[in-house]
């Protein structure tokens, strides 16, 4: 249950003054919908302005403050869209017009009355001979102390908010923040010179102050090292079960490649941890192609050669059924009973495949979240296996295998090549095993960057390939989420794709996009894997997982759309079969420098790990890490910059505090910064990590 002394700070912002149901629309696309959110609001940037006695003193594209008395009201011509002037003079006589657009014109006429001095903050420009501001941010009465502040704070908005707006908020939130105990280590804080956790968001909004924001990206920092050690830690005082399986049912498997270095390596790792009573929590990280199911299975066998049972976690219905399928070929010859349960099992389906599990006789489970809903229960669950984990969302599904009298082993794979630096954010302290090495004969894939401007030559090229009997994927522009709702022009764009090609190829085509019903996506995929569609037009729904060994090439319309993980996914899909594999980049015109240096490495290399560490280096360190390219929450506050820096210390920190709290009475976070760590945990809304802990 959360502390009442952060109650305030989870009140809705709705309890501020001048904040109606018509604001509430916009807040809510920003995330805002508490005092915590508003206060945490941090301005993007700052601008400084000078103030000015006249306008002798300002020069052009300066932000200044002056006092200005309008002269004169220049309306534009009857019909005309021109701007609305209101020329104003300052102290001296010199002139400047201040001018407006659109329907903002008509505030001037109320705010700016002739003869009546007036306060006026904004860029200074020139039009014609004269200078100007245009659209000035802030007009205030002379009378007033000063205007606004010279350091002045610009925040993100939403169509329908203002800045003003915003800034009167985030001024009221602030008032109410509570005096909360310090968590952070004393000895770091006196070192570090940072203000207390009040002190540093009153400055972080007032102006540009390094320290300030330092200290607030450190807590979310720890915040998540201590919800992720926890998740550990749990998993170490819960009683778990050795598994030794004697191998008979891995000698069955008959594998028609060998295996490489590095997933002997892998499985050899996995099944150390398993033989330990203490519950494994690994991620297995492999590139695209790198075999991670193989891996997978093998541990799945032990666990079942040991008398328990496994379940195999995947983020979409289709790669849960594409896991399936395979899985169930590679296990004829061993005789394991492996069964599928998504939310579409219904009726008897579903109250067959909950009995075996209930009973034992269904050793092996795959499925999506389904498969750890209440009503499904398992004799003796001894592995989870999650599939793509950052799709899930890290710890919550870590806390979830946490769960029961005897924790099951917890193993996670993702295909997501992360860099070293960040896998500690992401993952916590979960040991990891690499496949770095892809399995012998696989094709180079040959990629090419091509002007969109010769779609018509791609088309043709399209052409030639289906009639040679290869299927292709054309990867239509991403889908742009505005403030989390899909953007429609860009699911038109990938319907007018698609009824142009069908057009073409007739019913050889299919069209998958994450706004179509479940069973309609199924069944398109279904009909692509099978062969009888050749080409599959889609959006990033095809980004993991999806394998057909006949697809051997690839188009990305608007390459520089994309981010160099998902290019690097999405490439992924083709070059899995004996057959040499293309992949064609269709780029815009103009390129920005991130995006032409992000074609030009995804031409040069097919190393995700190598990619995954360049991609950092090219979105440096402005850009927050939280994988909005995978599905899992941003770091609000922390950027990259900040996490490399911050995020070892951080992370020690949490672990000392988690250790000096098991050693006292109590355990847990029983120290008194411990305690300050809990209002911390749900200050950041970490309080799954809360609830691991005895007593929390």
């Amino acid at each position: 249950m959360r502390p009442e002394i952060l109650n305030p700070l989870f009140a809705e912002t709705e309890t501020l003054e001048g904040v109606g149901a018509k604001l509430m629309k916009p807040l809510e696309k920003l995330g805002l919908t508490r005092i915590k959110d508003v206060a945490y609001h941090l301005p993007e940037r700052f601008v400084s302005r000078h103030a000015i006695a006249d306008l002798d003193e300002g020069g052009e594209g300066e932000q200044v403050v002056i006092a200005l008395t309008p002269i004169e009201h220049r309306s534009p011509r009857p019909g005309s869209r021109g701007p609305y002037r209101v020329l104003a003079q300052d102290a001296k006589g010199n002139v400047c017009a201040l001018t407006w657009f659109g329907k903002a014109a008509y505030t001037a006429k109320k705010l700016l009355p002739v003869g009546e001095t007036r306060w006026i903050a904004g860029r200074l420009d020139r039009y014609g001979d004269m200078l100007q501001i245009v659209h000035p941010d802030h007009v205030e009465e002379a009378s007033a102390a000063h205007l606004g502040r010279l350091c002045e704070p610009v925040y993100r908005l939403s169509e329908g908010l203002t800045q003003p707006r915003v800034a009167s908020m985030v001024e009221q939130a602030l008032t109410r923040l509570p005096d909360l105990p310090e968590w952070i280590d004393p000895g770091q804080f006196a070192k570090a010179g940072w203000p207390a956790w009040r002190d540093a968001l009153h400055l972080a909004h007032q102006q540009d102050n390094p320290k300030a924001r330092d200290r607030l990206a450190y807590d979310e920092l720890l915040a998540n090292s201590l919800a992720l050690l926890l998740v550990k830690a749990e998993g170490r005082r819960r009683r778990g079960q050795a598994l030794a399986g004697d191998g008979a049912l891995r000698a069955k498997l008959q594998l028609p490649f060998a295996l490489t270095g590095a997933q002997t390596r892998s499985i050899a790792e996995i099944a150390g941890d398993l033989a330990q009573e203490a519950p494994m929590l690994r991620l297995l990280q492999g590139d695209v192609g790198a075999g991670k199911t193989v891996v997978a299975l093998n541990a799945m066998l032990i666990a079942v050669e040991a008398g328990k049972q496994a379940a195999l976690l995947a983020p979409t219905e289709i790669l849960a059924r594409q896991h399936f399928e395979t899985l169930r070929t590679m296990l004829r010859p061993t005789g394991v009973e492996i069964a599928l349960l998504t939310g579409r099992a219904k009726g008897r389906e579903r109250e067959s495949i909950l009995m075996g599990l209930m009973d034992g006789s269904i050793q092996l489970l795959v499925g999506t979240h389904a498969i750890f809903q209440d009503t499904v229960n398992y004799r003796d669950l001894g592995l989870v296996v999650i599939d793509e984990q950052h799709r899930f969302g890290v710890a919550q599904r870590l806390a979830l295998a946490a769960k029961g009298r005897r924790a099951p082993h917890t193993l996670a794979m993702t295909a997501t090549p992360i860099p070293r630096s960040l896998t500690l954010a992401q993952y916590g302290e979960m040991d990891v095993s690499r496949l770095d090495e892809l399995p012998p004969g696989r094709q180079a894939i040959d990629t090419r960057v091509v002007p969109q401007d010769r779609i018509d030559e791609v088309v043709a090229g399209v052409e030639r390939h289906l009639a040679s009997g290869q299927q292709a994927y054309w990867v239509c522009p991403m889908v742009r989420e505005i403030d989390g709702v899909p953007d429609l022009a860009d699911i038109a764009a990938a319907e007018a794709r698609y009824a142009a090609l069908k057009e073409r190829f007739g019913e050889a085509v299919v069209l998958v996009h994450g706004q179509l019903r479940p069973e309609v996506k199924d069944a398109a995929m279904e009909r692509f894997s099978s062969g009888q569609a050749r080409l599959l037009v889609a959006t990033t729904v095809i980004e993991v997982g999806v394998d057909v060994p006949a697809a051997t090439l690839m188009v990305i319309e608007q390459a520089e759309r994309f981010g160099l993980a998902q290019l690097h996914q999405l490439r992924g899909r083709v070059g899995r079969g004996a057959e040499k594999s293309t992949c064609l980049l269709l780029r815009g015109g103009a390129l920005s420098e991130t995006a032409r240096a992000r074609l030009a490495l995804m031409r040069e290399t097919q190393d995700g790990f190598r990619i995954a560490e360049e991609d950092l280096e090219l979105r440096g360190g402005g850009e927050l890490l939280g994988t909005r390219q995978s599905g899992e929450a941003a770091f609000r506050i922390a950027n990259l910059e900040q996490m490399q820096r911050l995020l070892p210390t951080a992370h020690a920190d949490a672990r000392l505090l988690i250790e000096r709290g098991e050693e006292a009475p109590g355990g847990g976070l029983a120290s008194p910064r411990g305690e300050a760590a809990r209002l911390l945990l749900y200050l950041f809304e970490r309080d799954w990590g809360v609830q691991l802990l005895r007593g929390g």
